[in-house]
C-alpha cells in the first residue's frame, strides 16, 4: 500500500513493485487523472487504484476498508507513506503561515493518519511501515524551513514507531533521499500562486530588509532545481525495497548523491563548519 502514486517517486513505485509481481494498493489524488490512467494502463491486474487524498479522514478509511476487505486475515505487509508537498522554497521568515500549516497536514499528519489506520493489518503479517522523509528533514537546509520542519517531523515520527512497533515485529524505516528530479518539482502553478501569496502578505518591513531584487531572484531558482536533481530514481527504489523486503532493514536509508556524507557532516563536525558548508 502505498500513498502519492500520481507521480515522481509513487508513480515510479507503483510500476516497479508491480513489475517484480508484488500486489500493489497505489493510492492516487486523483483517481481520474494522466497519472492515475498511465498505471492502469501500464500495470498488471494485480495493482488496484485507490482514491486517496491523505488529509481527507474519509478517504482514508475507504482506503483501509477496500485493502483489509482484499487482504482478509493475511494482514498487509507494507505502507509506503509517499505522498508530499514542497513550499515554495523560500526564507523561513518570509512563508506566510498557511504554507507551514499546508506542509504539515500534507507531509506529516497525513502520514501518521495513514500509518495509525493502517497498523491493525501491519500487525496481522508483522510487515513493514516505510516513511518517505527527505535530506532536509534530517539536516537544516536554507529555503525550506516549511518543507524540512515537516519532514523532520515525520522522521521522528518514524524512530519513535520504529521501538514502539518492535514488540510487534513491525519493522519501521525512514528514507531520506539527496535530490531527485520528481514530479514534486514541477508544481510550477502551484508555486505561482504560493509565491503570490507570500509577496501579498509579507509586511512593509520585512519587505524593505529584504531588498525587492531578493525578493524578484527567489523565483529565479525554480527554474535552476532540476539540474541539482538525479533523474535516475534507481537508488529510492531499491532503498525502499531493501526496507520492505530485507530480514533486517535499516531504520534510516540515505540514497542519492551527498545525502549520507552530508548527514555525517551535521551531526559529527561543529556546527559553524556545516552552516560555512
Amino acid at each position: 500500500m502505498l500513498s502519492g502514486s500520481d507521480s515522481g517517486i509513487g508513480h515510479a513505485l507503483a510500476k516497479y513493485l508491480d513489475n517484480l509481481g508484488f500486489v500493489v494498493f497505489a493510492g492516487v489524488l486523483d483517481n481520474n487523472g494522466p497519472g492515475a490512467e498511465e498505471l492502469r494502463r501500464t500495470c498488471s491486474r494485480r495493482l488496484s487504484l485507490l482514491q486517496l487524498d491523505i488529509t481527507n479522514a474519509t478517504q482514508v478509511k475507504e482506503a483501509y476498508l477496500k485493502v483489509s476487505e482484499k487482504v482478509k486475515n493475511t494482514g498487509l505487509w507494507g505502507v509506503v507513506n509517499n505522498a508530499g508537498i514542497l513550499s515554495f522554497p523560500a526564507d523561513g521568515e518570509l512563508l506566510p503561515m498557511s504554507m507551514y500549516r499546508q506542509c504539515m497536514e500534507v507531509n506529516f499528519f497525513g502520514a501518521v493518519e495513514l500509518s495509525k489506520t493502517f497498523l491493525p493489518l501491519l500487525r496481522k503479517s508483522q510487515g513493514r511501515l516505510v516513511n518517505m522523509s527527505s535530506m532536509a528533514g534530517g539536516i537544516p537546509l536554507p529555503r525550506y524551513a516549511a518543507y524540512g520542519a515537516s519532514k523532520a517531523a515525520l522522521s521522528m515520527f518514524s524512530g519513535v514507531m520504529r521501538q514502539e512497533l518492535s514488540k510487534w515485529g513491525i519493522k519501521v524505516a525512514a528514507i531520506h533521499p539527496s535530490g531527485f528530479r520528481t514530479g514534486i518539482q514541477g508544481t510550477s502553478d502551484l508555486w505561482d500562486k504560493q509565491e503570490k501569496e507570500m509577496m501579498e502578505n509579507l509586511p512593509a518591513d520585512t519587505r524593505q530588509d529584504y531588498g525587492e531584487d531578493y525578493l524578484l531572484g527567489l523565483k529565479s531558482y525554480l527554474p535552476h532545481m532540476p539540474a541539482y536533481c538525479d533523474a535516475d530514481l534507481s537508488p529510492v527504489l531499491s532503498a525502499i525495497l531493501h526496507a520492505l523486503l530485507a530480514k533486517k532493514p535499516h531504520g534510516l536509508y540515505t540514497p542519492g548523491k551527498g545525502a549520507y556524507m552530508t548527514l555525517c557532516i551535521f551531526c559529527y563536525f561543529p556546527l559553524w563548519f556545516y552552516d560555512f558548508f
